[in-house]
């Protein structure tokens, strides 16, 4: 019985210790992640800011794209409806 006190008391205390060191080590790289964020997002703004043209010429690209995608994804949903009513219209003749 002394073996299983002395096992639980340790895995107890271990528990803890790794849990406050982990805390430790996941503060500290959570903070030095915040401050890169932070000074990439700050880069970012101040490009913007600078060439505004430049930000509306990459959206306008970006709706076009999504324009394109769009469109074969409409072309695409047609073209499945069109093969479903086949095999639709199909399962009726042969019933």
């Amino acid at each position: 019985m002394s073996q299983r006190d002395g096992f639980a008391s340790g895995f107890l205390a271990g528990a803890i210790v790794g849990g406050i060191f982990g805390g430790i080590v996941g503060a500290l790289v959570t903070s030095r992640t915040k401050d890169e964020t932070a000074s990439e997002n700050n880069s970012l703004l101040d490009t913007t800011e600078a060439n505004p043209e430049l930000t509306q010429d990459r959206i306008e690209t970006a709706r076009r794209s999504l324009e394109g995608k769009i469109a074969q994804l409409n072309l695409a949903i047609d073209d499945v409806r069109q093969q479903l009513g086949t095999v639709h219209s199909n399962n009726h003749d042969q019933e």
